[in-house]
């Protein structure tokens, strides 16, 4: 395929008129100063002007396709070539037709934007259809891409040159040039006068940094006919972060927002998320988005022109972080021997480093508070760099960094509208990587959003990008069928890893040993064991070779295709459950992976005294959870009534704890004697009335059992009663519904702030009946974070007061808020990204309430008031 001849064929006195049928002529004053105009506005086939329908915008779309591929008259050699076949022209134009329809969708301002090259335009108007090209050849795609980027010039072209164009960008001009201005200024004081050997070296460092760590394994992709690891740029799931503990001053609660926009403004984070929420994901990407300068505005002033160092604290657990001049050397960054003497510090003392620690939970208790006075001894003694820290939720106390200056955040559970995105974003991507699978894909997607949303235990599971990617994963290789438990989860990811993963790809044995499923279980459980016992979540390569040479005599079917060196390479590079992270260093891939082999390992070794004098410690949590999943039903007791049992030596918290810890287990049991179960319930009733909002949501961690536990919610005080509420709706399930309907009536603004702000955990239509419609609506704002939300509110009437917490159109906006004259307060929660004069469309509306984190809100009609939180 020749672009050029494509190109000649595009005549601009045939293509300009048809590309014009798309848009209006904006009205009069469209460009004024006040009124931004955006392009979805002047699209011919949206709004009240319209002129054109779909299939209009679709037949243009196929004469452009015709045009392309037609050989004019008289065309002789290559000229007469035609790109693609009849059959594959019409798949172009259908998705041509498709992406061009998103013009009425893309968010940009033509004034403010209009720097925008073709190349740029035609990028985000095939983001806004990102499955327009999906079922297109190779050639196919390419033509389609030739003939959006022809299509996007013409457009500018035409845009650029209507009446009062002109006016306006010289106005926006002024603007950028202040802003510009603004952030060469930030950006003077974060870059002081470096030696040129210093800048040669960070620019070669930003380039590494960025191709290091620029790839994910997103789990299942690496199974079946697919590469090991996915592009950031595809894979990074935009993850929303709340304020740890909740925020009660009167106000509604603050909603989850987008990562960004949480640690927009902060320069000592610490963020806490369970196994697989994301932690490291979200690092990566601040690490790779900060090395290549392409930052979203919410963090572009904050971020810009400093240096990522990602530290994960797996790789320093045994001798403490390193000093700055070790960072490379210790994350093994290759070109670590080159950079300048005293290099990190001069970064760090100027105020310039973007510090990122990765996983506080990751070292053993003990050395925990020194990891802390480290992080206090560096803040202050270099002042002026943004810090970034992770931890597991229960790994560290409420407040463990506050008084060092530090805000907590959590990363909050996939909303329903995530485990959708991230779903379909998997068998895209897979998609593209396994086309045998085309036709299947799209079925395979369809029924597992179905059944996430229908089925209870699925979609308990699915709350985090890890269970999503297994659930996926799991879905396409068996063809449908899901197991429903935790333990069957994990079950059958390890026997698609271990089993079937080498006989799908038709692989046969590249190094000469073909170890069956149950042996490399056996020797993985050895190794996830050691780092058990030892507090580890990595081992020296050594260790672990030598930890398989003291059991390889008891596994015969291994001994006897190699020795411990062999199984070693084999196990790391066969099971795609190792890897080593540094030369020397071997561990899981992920940290639930090992939890869940050394519990096996320790139920198949009766070791539950070894559980039971370690339950007190957050880092065994997991594994004990897995273990109750594991044993049979005495075992299951015993393990439960030494929880519940009194130890010496032990501080009444821990305690608590280990009686918590019981109650989180019971619903991971299989068979429990009915007793035992009564026994764990009596022991912890009287444990589920917490002091703190804290407190509070902590009890969610132990699953929907703890509703059993809670006290009737009509014989309690307003302030427990709003606890019960932070309580109950931490528990993402819906049985938690039945126990909210016992708080909707109440008066108290905290608690019914709580119940509305909890919406979108649950299932749309049953909360907004059961709870929404019954929430007195004096004073309370509620929360919209979606379509199906804006929808239900409107069909239980309307709200005066509401709250977007999430993204939405203007077009959605205006036609979802109904009645329109019954809305007063509006809280902008979120950053829609567009002008605000949609507002005029509520004559009603009084106040507008923007979050402290947003950008500046402009086209704001006039009357109505703007108080920024």
């Amino acid at each position: 395929m020749d672009p050029m001849i494509i190109a000649a064929r595009l005549a601009p006195k045939v293509v300009g008129p048809l590309l014009k049928k798309l848009f209006v002529r904006p009205g009069p004053g469209a460009f004024l100063v006040s009124k931004p105009l955006r392009i979805a506005r002047l699209v011919s086939f949206r709004g009240e002007r319209r002129t054109l329908q779909e299939r209009d915008v679709r037949r243009i779309a196929a004469q452009l396709v015709d045009r392309a591929v037609t050989p004019p008259p008289g065309a002789t050699g290559a000229q007469r070539e035609r790109p693609v076949s009849s059959d594959e022209a019409e798949a172009v134009a259908d998705a041509l037709g498709r992406t061009l329809w998103a013009l009425g969708d893309i968010d940009m301002e033509l004034a403010q934007d209009a720097g925008l090259d073709a190349a740029e335009l035609a990028r985000r108007l095939i983001r806004a259809a990102p499955d327009a090209t999906r079922h297109l050849t190779g050639d196919a795609t390419e033509l389609h891409g030739i003939l959006v980027e022809t299509a996007s010039r013409h457009i500018l072209n035409h845009l650029t040159q209507l009446t009062g164009f002109t006016a306006r960008t010289a106005v926006e001009n002024r603007r950028t040039l202040h802003r510009l201005d603004d952030t060469v200024s930030a950006l003077a004081a974060r870059l002081p006068s470096r030696s040129a050997e210093d800048a040669a070296f960070e620019t070669q460092y930003a380039h590494d940094t960025a191709v290091l760590h620029s790839h994910l394994t997103i789990f299942g992709l690496d199974l079946v006919h697919s590469p090991d690891s996915w592009p950031l740029d595809a894979a990074y799931l935009g993850l929303r972060c709340e304020p740890e503990p909740p925020v009660t001053d009167g106000g509604p609660p603050e909603p989850a927002v987008p990562a960004e926009l949480a640690l927009s403004g902060r320069c000592r984070i610490l963020v806490r998320g369970v196994a697989g929420s994301g932690k490291t994901t979200l690092l990566q990407w601040l690490t790779v988005a900060t090395a290549r300068g392409e930052l979203p505005p919410a963090l572009r002033h904050a971020l810009y022109g400093r240096v990522p160092f990602l530290l994960p604290v797996r790789r320093f657990a045994r001798h403490g972080l390193p000093t700055p001049g070790a960072f490379l050397t210790a994350v093994g960054y290759p070109g670590a021997d080159a950079q300048p003497p005293g290099w990190a510090d001069r970064v760090l003392r100027a105020g310039r480093a973007l510090m990122l620690i990765d996983g506080v939970d990751e070292a053993p208790e003990g050395e925990r508070e020194k990891l802390r006075h480290r992080l206090r001894d560096w803040t202050a003694l270099y002042p002026g760099n943004v810090w970034i820290v992770t931890s597991r939720p229960s790994a560290v106390r409420t407040d463990w960094l506050t008084a060092d200056g530090f805000t907590e955040l959590s990363l909050a559970p996939m909303s329903r509208e995530d485990i959708a995105a991230f779903i379909q974003r998997w068998h895209r991507a897979a998609a593209q990587q396994a086309p045998e699978d085309l036709d299947r894909l799209p079925q395979y997607e369809r029924t597992l959003l179905n059944a996430v949303r229908i089925t209870r235990d699925l979609g308990r599971l699915a709350t985090n990008p890890l269970m999503c990617g297994m659930l996926c994963a799991l879905h396409r290789d068996r063809r449908g069928y899901l197991p429903n438990g935790r333990k069957e989860l994990y079950e059958a990811a390890l026997s698609m890893l271990l089993e079937r993963r080498d006989r799908e790809r038709a692989m046969g044995t590249t190094d000469g040993i073909d170890l069956p499923r149950q042996p490399k279980i056996q020797l993985l459980q050895k190794l996830a064991h050691w780092m058990l016992v030892n507090g580890r979540s990595e081992m020296d390569r050594e260790v672990a070779v030598d930890t398989l040479a003291q059991h390889l005599p008891a596994i015969p079917d291994a001994a006897r295709q190699g020795g411990p060196e062999e199984i070693y390479r084999h196990l790391l590079n066969r099971t795609g459950l190792l890897r080593e992270p540094a030369p020397g260093t071997v561990d899981f891939v992920h940290r639930t992976f090992q939890d869940f082999l050394a519990a096996r390992a320790t139920v198949q070794r009766h070791d539950f005294g070894l559980l039971l004098n370690h339950a007190h410690l957050s880092e065994w949590e997991d594994v004990i959870r897995m273990a109750v999943a594991l044993a049979r039903p005495d075992e299951c007791a015993a393990l439960l009534n030494g929880l519940l049992a009194p130890r010496p030596r032990i501080r009444a918290a821990e305690a608590r704890h280990r009686k918590l810890l019981a109650a989180a287990c019971v619903e991971h049991a299989t068979e429990l004697d009915p007793e035992v179960r009564h026994r764990v319930r009596r022991f912890t009733r009287d444990m589920v009335r917490p002091s703190t909002a804290a407190g509070a949501r902590a009890l969610g961690w132990i699953g929907p059992i703890v509703l059993e536990m809670l006290p009737e919610p009509a014989e309690v005080s307003d302030g427990e009663a709003y606890l019960l509420a932070v309580t109950a709706t931490s528990i993402a399930d819906d049985m938690a519904i039945d126990y909210l309907t016992g708080l909707r009536k109440r008066a108290h603004h905290d608690v019914r702030a709580q119940l509305a702000g909890a919406w979108r955990r649950y299932d749309t239509a049953r909360y907004a009946r059961e709870i929404i419609a019954h929430l007195d609506p004096d004073g309370l704002y509620f929360p919209v974070s979606d379509v199906e939300e804006l929808e239900m509110l409107r069909r239980l009437g309307g709200r005066p007061l509401i709250q977007i917490a999430g993204r939405f159109t203007a077009a959605e906006l205006t036609g979802g808020i109904a009645p329109a004259d019954g809305l007063t307060g509006l809280w902008l929660a979120y950053d829609l990204g567009i002008s605000l004069e949609w507002l005029a469309a509520f004559p009603r509306l009084e106040v507008l309430l923007v979050g402290g984190k947003l950008p500046r809100v402009t086209g704001v009609p006039d009357g109505i008031r703007v108080i920024e939180l």
